[in-house]
């Protein structure tokens, strides 16, 4: 639509905002944390279930605790605490060798290394631990002498299998055969979470299989099996109870032998069984944490507080807190 001649359109301007307002001094404000009484109900009412739980233990007289301070450092349960440390000692190691090999066996290419390794587990993983050590108990039954030669032919060593299979060998070797089928598990899960490009890098370098494995393969793989083998061990240490039943006295074993001839103590018995278990576990906790904590160098760009570094932490914040509320 054309203008009329001699007609001007004039711009449309827009209209001058109006002046903002003085803002006024800015007050420092507190922000409000989010609420959340559930958490708070939640915490209250285990605050009150642990206190029942102290007070119980505490005043109930069925717990006997001054016979329980009697009974905690007597040196025959003592004694029954350094075989049971005697026998994990031994079975995690042979346990933990056992179950590197069977790893090997596991993976490697010969079919009859890796058949014999699967029938292993297989048959270990599936017979109770208490059943495997009554059958060495009595194995001297099966084969009264053992020997080394030539299959179907002469014997160049014999062994007496009641001289060697002594209560505490029994024990051990029992346990190793147990442990070693689960731990090679753990190490063959290990092994496998290391990338196979770490593999193809290595073999590329021209590096012998040996060098391979000790110092790039293995120390990524200890990432992986140190949880899961420690969490092993801690199961170790409570099943050394069970060798009671081939006559060895060792904690446990102590402790059911007391409480047959002191049956009016044998809850505080019980305790100081219960506490020394909880002592040893938490021990094998702790050195768990410092071996993840090895063993994760170069993976975490920071490493894991220890609990000194907590708790200096902890105090550093409490000071400067304390500074900061004097000088308000």
């Amino acid at each position: 639509m054309s203008e009329p001649p001699g007609s001007a359109v004039s711009p449309v301007r827009p209209s001058p905002a109006p002046a903002p307002e003085a803002a006024g001094p800015l007050s420092a404000q507190r922000v409000q944390p989010l609420r959340r009484p559930g958490r708070w109900i939640l915490t209250a009412v285990v605050l009150v279930l642990a206190a029942q739980i102290a007070h119980g233990l505490v005043t109930n007289p069925f717990y006997q605790w001054d016979r329980f301070a009697y009974w905690f450092l007597r040196p025959s349960l003592l004694d029954g605490l350094l075989i049971t440390l005697e026998v994990t000692a031994l079975s995690a190691v042979l346990g933990l060798l056992g179950g590197v090999l069977l790893a090997l066996a596991r993976l490697s290419r010969s079919p009859v290394l890796r058949g014999v390794s699967w029938t292993y587990i297989w048959l270990f993983r599936s017979v109770p631990l208490i059943v495997v050590l009554l059958f060495l108990y009595n194995f001297s039954a099966l084969y009264q002498t053992l020997s080394i030669g030539v299959p179907f032919g002469p014997a160049f060593f014999r062994f007496d299998e009641s001289r060697l299979a002594t209560d505490l060998v029994v024990a051990v070797v029992g346990l190793s055969l147990n442990e070693a089928a689960y731990a090679a598990e753990v190490v063959r899960a290990g092994l496998l979470s290391v990338d196979q490009g770490q593999h193809e890098a290595a073999s590329a370098l021209g590096l012998p299989r040996r060098y391979q494995f000790l110092r790039i393969v293995l120390p990524q793989a200890l990432r992986a099996i140190t949880p899961a083998y420690v969490n092993q061990l801690i199961g170790l240490v409570k099943s050394t109870s069970l060798v009671f039943y081939v006559s060895l006295l060792d904690l446990f074993g102590t402790v059911q032998s007391m409480g047959s001839t002191y049956p009016g103590d044998i809850v505080p018995l019980l305790l100081v069984a219960t506490v020394w278990y909880v002592i040893l576990t938490s021990l094998v906790s702790v050195v768990q944490f410092y071996v993840e904590r090895r063993s994760s160098r170069g993976a975490l760009r920071t490493l894991p507080p220890t609990p000194l570094q907590r708790l200096r932490s902890a105090v550093r914040e409490l000071r400067a807190r304390a500074r900061k509320e004097a000088a308000i």
